[in-house]
């Protein structure tokens, strides 16, 4: 089947449905040779071939060398990578479908949090606002004052809100040109 684009990357936030996504697009694509990781993923291969201090005290360096192990795996093809900002490292890929995932309605985000993590609701949106605000603030210090998700650099933006699950699979195997209609598989529960 050809498709009109050999790599997928996954963006956005925490509790968006990224995950959800990288998981439901397997059954569609893994028949097809596809590969799939996350960014954490990446970094912990990564981290067992380098003695690291604490991420925060990472300079520059170890976050380039990190974005062109994420580059080097688009180069190859046929690779999903969720992470953060697998799109934004992927803004020059023109065989890449960068789709970002955002939720316009916190308190589900807040809701996935807190259920996910089992936490409170304090908890959660605790969680949400220290992990996005240091994340920010080290990716401007690293690369410069972008907006990461920034519509421009994506080529899908779904609402996780507003989009279910199975909607926003289909917004992307869509874009993606998988035809429907020449083979069946069941997405998974």
């Amino acid at each position: 089947m050809k498709l009109k684009y050999e790599n997928i990357t996954i963006s956005g936030g925490v509790a968006v449905g990224k995950n959800a996504l990288l998981n439901n697009l397997k059954p569609y694509l893994l028949p097809l040779g596809w590969h799939f990781t996350s960014g954490g993923q990446i970094l912990r291969d990564f981290t067992k071939e380098n003695i690291l201090p604490l991420a925060s005290l990472v300079d520059k360096e170890f976050h380039y060398r990190l974005d062109n192990r994420t580059l080097a795996l688009l180069k190859k093809g046929k690779y999903v990578i969720e992470a953060w900002l697998a799109g934004f490292v992927a803004r020059r890929l023109k065989n890449t479908l960068r789709v970002l995932l955002i939720c316009t309605n916190e308190a589900v985000r807040v809701d996935r949090v807190a259920n996910r993590d089992n936490i409170s609701i304090e908890q959660a949106k605790e969680f949400i606002k220290k992990r996005e605000e240091i994340n920010f603030k080290e990716w401007q210090r690293i690369y410069g004052n972008y907006n990461f998700f920034d519509p421009k650099y994506y080529h899908l933006v779904i609402d996780t809100y507003s989009s279910g699950q199975l909607e926003t699979l289909g917004k992307v195997l869509d874009k993606l040109g998988y035809d429907h209609k020449n083979i069946s598989v069941q997405p998974r529960p």
